[in-house]
């Protein structure tokens, strides 16, 4: 089946405070952001009709931009506001959403104070980031070759456009070499997260251990997941994992807006048996993102 290009749908996108025509969202070659990197995204789902913590998103986008040295001419309830208002334009009932923002063209260097700061909000129907069978079969992950930074070095708090490339290139790899992702380690060499996930191991004391986000993003659906959790009753531990002892571990799983929780089957030469904590937190998490949609859906009825 042929992929159906990005630039080129049906459909409205939210550019610098009003809908445009999918096909007309466009911005000059000469843009700061596409040469130097200085932009800011975030990715959101939705949920019968419901955007997932879209406030909490949009304000790590704020926190985001700051960190960058720009501020979004935009506040967080007005970028709240327009991506309700392109999903029901778009008629995405479950989809995902992607605002980002960037400096402009006035200046074209590494100096770039004048420049205007611009946001865009899109929104597309959007299925699983992996196939049901992947998913339920659990993922098959490489160690990447590229190492997450240290903060001394990249801003690794801020959802930066430029932080990702490492993400790519470690992605490439993987999918070339047959795997479904690849697992990223500190420049300590740590355990740090997936290419565009965060990772939890059930370990053989029976609590659950997750890398401290200390070099890479706290991720939204990491504490949603860290808290359904805790209130199964299992004990999170955050600290620093080294990859050997991934070899203690029964069972693996991702985290994040597109992967939702999905479990890992193998990271190298380390395996793992998708079981009942997986299953569990994979229905908790579903049933959590359904919540708010499902209340919407009560509201509406009774007022018909």
């Amino acid at each position: 089946m042929a992929l159906v290009p990005f630039d080129d749908r049906d459909g409205t996108i939210w550019m610098d405070g009003k809908l445009v025509p999918w096909r007309d969202a466009k911005l000059h070659v000469l843009t700061h952001g596409l040469h130097y990197a200085s932009g800011v995204f975030e990715g959101e789902r939705v949920y019968g009709g419901e955007i997932f913590k879209l406030t909490e998103h949009t304000e790590r986008l704020h926190k985001s931009a700051d960190i960058l040295g720009f501020k979004i001419p935009f506040s967080v309830e007005e970028i709240d506001a327009a991506c309700n208002e392109l999903i029901r334009d778009n008629g995405i009932v479950d989809g995902y959403v992607r605002p980002i923002a960037w400096r402009g063209s006035e200046m074209m260097g590494v100096s770039a104070q004048n420049n205007t700061i611009h946001l865009a909000i899109a929104a597309w129907e959007w299925p699983a980031y992996f196939s049901p069978e992947a998913r339920m079969a659990g993922l098959k992950m490489r160690i990447s070759d590229w190492a997450r930074p240290d903060p001394k070095t990249a801003p690794v708090i801020s959802k930066a456009a430029g932080l990702y490339m490492i993400c790519t290139l470690s992605k490439h790899k993987a999918e070339a070499e047959g795997y479904h992702d690849a697992l990223m380690l500190d420049w300590r060499g740590y355990v740090a997260e997936a290419t565009g996930a965060n990772i939890f191991f059930l370990m053989e004391d029976g609590k659950l251990h997750t890398p401290k986000p200390d070099c890479f993003l706290d991720g939204i659906t990491r504490r949603t997941v860290k808290a359904l959790a805790e209130k199964m009753g299992y004990e999170v531990v955050e600290r620093h994992i080294m990859p050997e002892e991934m070899a203690k571990a029964s069972e693996a799983f991702l985290t994040g807006t597109a992967v939702e929780v999905t479990p890992v089957a193998s990271i190298g030469d380390y395996h793992f048996n998708p079981g009942r904590t997986c299953e569990s937190l994979m229905k908790a998490y579903d049933e959590e993102v359904r919540r708010g949609s499902d209340k919407a859906a009560l509201i509406s009825g009774s007022a018909a």
